[in-house]
């Protein structure tokens, strides 16, 4: 199956600004631990919501957040050099906190578990 073009796009400037992050954006206020998890193109190709994961608390993420958005013209004018767009996209940040928030799930579904085998060998 083909993948239109904003797709196709999107996936290669998700490459691309993960690789920016690890190299060349040299903020402080961005963790080791930050990850391009998606970049969804508009159709016309001249916006990109990139969803990020960070690792790190509230007031890490918000900084996190203050630098991407500081950066956003190097990397703006990095991917449209790097991909060769004629438009270089209007890059707008997003916190993804999926990982997060499956990860919570994941201890509630445990500690229901626990519970509840807990409550069955009382009442055995």
């Amino acid at each position: 199956m083909r993948q239109n073009r904003a797709a196709r796009v999107g996936d290669e400037m998700q490459k691309v600004i993960s690789q920016l992050l690890q190299t060349e954006v040299k903020d402080p206020r961005i963790p080791m631990m930050t990850s391009v998890m998606e970049v969804r193109m508009s159709s016309d190709l001249t916006h990109a919501n990139v969803f990020l994961s960070v690792y790190g608390s509230k007031e890490e993420k918000d900084a996190c957040m203050a630098a991407m958005e500081r950066a956003s013209g190097f990397i703006r004018r990095e991917v449209a050099k790097r991909i060769k767009l004629r438009v270089a996209p209007e890059l707008h940040f997003k916190l993804d906190e999926s990982i997060e928030k499956s990860m919570e799930l994941m201890d509630l579904i445990d500690r229901t578990i626990k519970e509840d085998e807990e409550r069955a060998r009382k009442n055995e």
